[in-house]
């Protein structure tokens, strides 16, 4: 008996069950498939302990760690800007009824081999270390600018067109010296590389106010995170397909895919085949269908203490620029604890990442572990990063990319709305968002 599915969805990593979710939510028929038995995929929540040990081939862990089934360590730590795009999905979706999060305390930045807390208010400005007086006074003016900023209001433009101005000449207009810049453009607008200078300033400025506006929800510092750990997350978005009639298959070998005419047409499964109209999926089930772009490596230190300068806090990111040592990419250094529930008792898990620029990637990162020191276990990753080869539209396999360097949801936010773009044809967040989920309908 053939199954008829609108969409087929491989794997469960974070973005392809967020979009599970929302096609589940906008009517349609889903059936999710993953070759693992767990949840994740790459992005899964490790536990107990001694699977971590186990899948990164270390001896141990040794008796004091014995509580293993009180750690869910993530493959790839990642946090959420309190109003980014990725919780408005969340509350969109309702899926916070799944989820319990906790503030990140603090949000620092590394310079001159220290690290400095990341100002982001006009008191945070006043108490740093960063800059000088005159400084901190053009750094407020920029602030004040950004949050009062609308696109739809151009006299909160200062006769500069958001649209053509660069970033560069934005920042020149506010007089910023360059280590404002420098925390300004990587630790509060969260640009990866300097290109950004010279593209016009409205994305800066949206970056920008995002961060503050984060901020001014929580104070210590803009990022939230689940308890239990991310695989908490598309555990959450499952639970809402399948309240939606979508169907979980997990431990499930994909044997096909099977094509008609350069389109999808069914997905062949142990022997089964499943119809589809589109097909869902990330990198790992279309070898042929993807290129590599760069590596990334990811170091996950187990720890016994809070981080130095942190003002011991029990979760943080720490952001290297690339200036400060010479890089063409930042160093990323994401620090969660038993606080949130993903270490036993007194245990921090911190994660050095960052985009491979060299053969040997983890003298790259070594001055992201120095900050860490000492560390009692450390598991090293270097992993490619795929995107896909064409945008998916004529033969409607829609592939995910691998998951950046980065320790915040930002940058892949961008390309779950370009693949939900594609797939429905609707925008993400256009209109008004209920709204959106019901008109993408009547495709």
């Amino acid at each position: 008996r053939m199954e008829e599915y609108d969409v087929i969805v491989l794997g469960t990593g974070l973005k392809e069950c967020i979009l599970s979710g929302l096609m589940s939510l906008s009517g349609k028929k889903v059936l999710h498939i993953d070759k693992n038995p767990y949840y994740g995929g790459v992005s899964a929540s490790i536990s107990p302990l001694e699977e971590l040990y186990k899948r990164f081939k270390v001896p141990g862990p040794d008796k004091s760690m014995d509580r293993g089934k009180e750690w869910n360590v993530d493959l790839i730590p990642k946090f959420f800007l309190a109003t980014g795009q990725l919780v408005k999905i969340l509350v969109h979706t309702e899926v916070t009824r799944y989820l319990d999060f906790k503030v990140v305390e603090g949000s620092y930045i590394y310079k001159a081999g220290k690290v400095h807390k990341v100002p982001a208010t006009e008191e945070d400005a006043h108490a740093s270390d960063l800059m000088g007086m005159f400084d901190k006074r053009r750094f407020k003016k920029l602030l004040l600018f950004a949050l009062n900023f609308d696109v739809r209001n151009p006299r909160t433009y200062q006769d500069m067109d958001p649209n053509k101005t660069t970033t560069r000449d934005l920042f020149s207009h506010f007089d910023l010296g360059l280590d404002v810049i420098e925390f300004t453009g990587h630790a509060i607008a969260l640009h990866t590389s300097e290109s950004y200078l010279d593209q016009p300033c409205v994305e800066t400025i949206r970056r920008i106010k995002v961060y503050s506006e984060s901020l001014s929800r929580h104070n210590n510092s803009p990022y939230l995170y689940p308890v239990y750990g991310l695989g908490e997350l598309p555990q959450g978005f499952a639970r809402l397909s399948a309240e939606y009639g979508g169907t979980f298959l997990m431990n499930r070998a994909v044997d096909d895919i099977v094509m008609e005419n350069g389109k999808v047409k069914a997905v062949k499964s142990e022997g089964k085949l499943f119809h589809c109209k589109q097909l869902i999926c990330d990198p790992s089930y279309v070898r042929s269908r993807v290129r590599k772009v760069g590596r990334v490596i990811r170091v996950i230190c187990l720890l016994n203490h809070p981080v130095k300068n942190t003002h011991e806090a029990k979760s943080c990111q720490i952001i290297i620029p690339q200036t400060q040592l010479n890089r063409k990419s930042d160093i990323y250094i994401s620090v969660v604890s038993y606080a949130q529930n993903v270490a036993s008792d007194g245990m921090y898990i911190a994660t050095v990442s960052t985009t491979a620029e060299t053969s040997n990637p983890e003298k790259e990162v070594q001055p992201g572990l120095e900050l860490l020191e000492p560390i009692m276990q450390k598991f090293v990753s270097v992993s490619n990063r795929l995107v896909p080869n064409e945008d998916g539209k004529k033969s409607q396999i829609f592939v995910s990319r691998s998951y950046d360097a980065t320790n915040h949801f930002e940058d892949e936010c961008e390309d779950l709305k370009d693949l939900y773009h594609r797939i429905t044809g609707a925008e993400l967040f256009g209109g008004s968002e209920r709204h959106q989920s019901h008109s993408s309908e009547d495709e």
